[in-house]
C-alpha cells in the first residue's frame, strides 16, 4: 500500500475479489433481484454473507497480525471482553500496514490497521473502534452493501435473459467491490456513529474525554503534511475539528470534561524471561 492513509474503499478496489464465487443470497431475494426493484429484500443476514466472502478475500491479501504478535496482544487486552456489542457478535484482527484505519463489516468483522494504534493510546483507540461498531449496530454498513449489490443486480439483470441468477461470479463480486466505493456513509451516518461511540465510553466506563482527543489527532493529520489526502478521504465525514468539538459538549454536558493526556502505547509483545539451569557440579570420590 503506497498511501499513508487510505479508505476501505480502496482495499475493497484493490483486492478485485478475483477467486470468490459463491451463492450469497436466497433464492427469493435473488430472484426478486432479477425481476427488478420491486419486491426486493436483503436481510442482515444477506449483508453479513457477502461481508464474509469479503472480508475473507482481504484477510487473504493483507498481513494479519498473528495472536503473538504484540499487535494483537493489544488489541485482544483493549478490545477482547466487547466481543459481543449491542447483540452483534465481533471478531477483530489486525493489518501490519502502517496506513491510519479501522473498518468493521456486517458480519461483525472489525479491522485495525497498525498504523492507527502506533499514535491511539487505549481509550483513543476505544473510541474509535466504538465508532466503527456504531456503523454496524446502526446498520450503515448492511445499507451500504445493500447499495452495492442492488445497483450490481439490477446491471445484470438489465443484460440477462435468464431471469434469475444463481450464482455470484468473480466478475460480480469484482463489480460490487467497486460498487461499494461510491456507497460511503452519510454524514448524518457518520454523526450517529460518533454519538454511539461516546455512550459506548461512557456506559463501559472509559474516559469519553478520548473520543475528543482522537478527533483531535485526525485534525492536526489533516493540517499537516498529508493534509490534502486527509481532506480527500475524509471529504464524506464531519469536520473533524467540529466532531472533536462536539464530544466536548458532551462530556461538558456530564460534567465529565477534563484535558485528555495521552497515555503510553506499547505495540511490543511481552519478553519472555529466560529460563536458565544450573549444571549440578558432581566430584569424583576417591576410592
Amino acid at each position: 500500500m503506497k498511501k499513508k492513509f487510505i479508505l476501505v474503499g480502496m482495499l475493497f478496489a484493490a483486492l478485485g475479489f478475483g477467486k470468490i464465487e459463491a451463492q450469497i443470497l436466497s433464492d427469493k431475494s435473488m430472484g426478486a433481484l432479477s425481476k427488478g426493484v420491486s419486491g426486493f429484500t436483503f436481510s442482515d443476514a444477506d449483508a453479513a454473507a457477502l461481508a464474509k466472502k469479503s472480508i475473507d478475500e482481504m484477510d487473504a491479501n493483507n498481513p494479519v497480525a498473528t495472536p503473538a504478535d504484540g499487535y494483537s496482544i493489544r488489541l485482544d487486552r483493549v478490545f477482547g471482553k466487547h466481543i459481543t456489542t449491542e447483540g452483534v457478535t465481533l471478531n477483530y484482527k489486525v493489518y501490519l500496514v502502517k496506513d491510519i484505519n479501522a473498518f468493521a463489516c456486517a458480519d461483525g468483522s472489525v479491522r485495525v490497521f497498525a498504523g492507527l494504534m502506533d499514535i491511539m493510546d487505549d481509550n483513543q483507540l476505544l473510541a474509535v473502534i466504538g465508532h466503527e461498531i456504531g456503523h454496524v449496530v446502526n446498520h450503515d454498513t448492511r445499507d451500504a452493501i445493500k447499495a452495492a449489490y442492488k445497483k450490481e443486480a439490477l446491471m445484470d439483470a438489465a443484460s440477462s435473459q435468464s431471469g434469475k441468477m444463481e450464482t455470484l461470479t468473480n466478475s460480480q463480486l469484482g463489480q460490487i467491490g467497486s460498487a461499494m466505493i461510491d456507497s460511503k456513509h452519510s454524514r448524518k451516518q457518520e454523526s450517529e456513529a460518533d454519538a454511539f461511540s461516546y455512550n459506548f465510553m461512557k456506559k463501559n466506563g472509559y474516559d469519553v474525554n478520548a473520543v475528543e482527543s482522537a478527533f483531535r489527532i485526525l485534525q492536526n493529520l489533516s493540517e499537516g503534511a498529508e493534509s490534502s489526502f486527509m481532506t480527500k478521504m475524509m471529504s464524506s465525514h464531519p469536520d473533524s475539528g467540529k466532531r472533536a468539538d462536539d464530544a466536548k459538549k458532551k462530556a461538558t454536558k456530564d460534567g465529565l470534561y477534563h484535558a485528555y493526556v495521552q497515555q503510553k502505547i506499547d505495540n511490543t509483545a511481552p519478553v519472555k524471561a529466560k529460563t536458565t539451569t544450573t549444571a549440578k557440579k558432581t566430584t569424583a570420590k576417591k576410592k
